[in-house]
């Protein structure tokens, strides 16, 4: 037997228990996705998008790397962004990082990490930004904490930056840039208050 033929045990439970209570879910699910949310959150095992926010299967189009960063030379992470935008005309792209997040807290660290280093000079930078505010912070926990938020408004800009989402808003699409930031201590997303929803949300979140 497979080490993960439990696995494939659970997923048959799951499709079996879905399919009884919705009869036609996967039929129509198969049909298409038209999705209103693009995520774009941490890898971290922890924090999944569907579950976390309640949604079904084919509510949400989701982009995870580690940290929940967005920079213009990652080319895997703008092409979901612009599929999402242009094809799928999502209404809402959701940046939501993690406190305690495990990428974040090696930024902070005067260690090598090996190849990674090279992706968190990106959150680096962020800590560069907003060094005072941060290292005010009573604890080590606190300043952690401060520099996942820090990061996520940071990704959120950077989002709206995009030529995607300057070209989307633009024309005129219905579009708007959020960032979250979710506890695993209990399970509840914060809403850092950082909703941009045209080039004037985005100009005035940038001074």
């Amino acid at each position: 037997m497979s080490e993960l033929e439990h696995l494939l045990e659970c997923n048959k439970r799951w499709a079996k228990e879905v399919q009884s209570e919705k009869p036609h879910f996967f039929s129509d699910l198969s049909q298409q996705q038209a999705p209103e949310y693009l995520w774009i959150g941490c890898s971290d095992s922890r924090v999944p998008a569907n579950q976390i926010t309640g949604l079904p299967p084919g509510e949400v189009f989701v982009h995870r790397n580690i940290a929940n960063v967005v920079v213009h030379s990652d080319l895997n992470c703008l092409s979901v962004v612009q599929y999402a935008v242009e094809v799928l005309k999502v209404k809402h792209i959701i940046v939501c990082g993690h406190y305690g997040c495990g990428g974040v807290k090696a930024a902070m660290e005067n260690e090598d990490h090996g190849l990674i280093d090279n992706w968190l000079r990106h959150i680096r930078d962020v800590y560069r930004f907003h060094r005072s505010d941060i290292d005010s912070c009573a604890s080590e926990e606190d300043r952690l904490d401060s520099l996942c938020e820090k990061n996520v408004i940071e990704q959120a800009l950077n989002v709206c930056s995009s030529t995607v989402v300057q070209s989307a808003w633009a024309k005129g699409a219905e579009l708007s840039v959020h960032g979250w930031i979710y506890a695993v201590k209990d399970g509840l997303i914060r809403d850092l208050e950082v909703s941009m929803s045209g080039l004037a949300d985005f100009e005035k979140a940038s001074l």
